[in-house]
C-alpha cells in the first residue's frame, strides 16, 4: 500500500444481490472472488475522487471527480 493511502473498508460498498442480479441479466455467472474485485475497484475510485477534490482545493467530492481524464 502506498504511503498515506488508506485501507479500503472491508464492508461491501454495494448491494451484492443487486450486482449479481445485474450480471445475471447479461447472462453471466458470478465467481466467488468477483465481488471482492468490485470492492477494490470501488475503493480505488473513491480514493481517486477524494484526491481530485483535494487537489482542486475542495473537501466536497462532486460527480465529476469520479470521471477520470483519458
Amino acid at each position: 500500500m502506498a504511503k498515506g493511502a488508506k485501507k479500503v473498508a472491508s464492508e461491501p460498498m454495494y448491494v451484492a444481490s443487486k450486482v449479481k442480479a445485474a450480471l445475471k441479466e447479461h447472462g453471466c455467472n458470478v465467481a466467488g472472488d468477483a465481488l471482492e474485485g468490485l470492492q477494490g475497484w470501488i475503493g480505488w475510485h473513491i480514493q481517486q475522487a477524494a484526491a481530485r477534490a483535494k487537489a482542486n482545493g475542495r473537501k466536497t467530492v462532486r460527480a465529476h471527480d469520479f470521471i477520470l481524464p483519458m
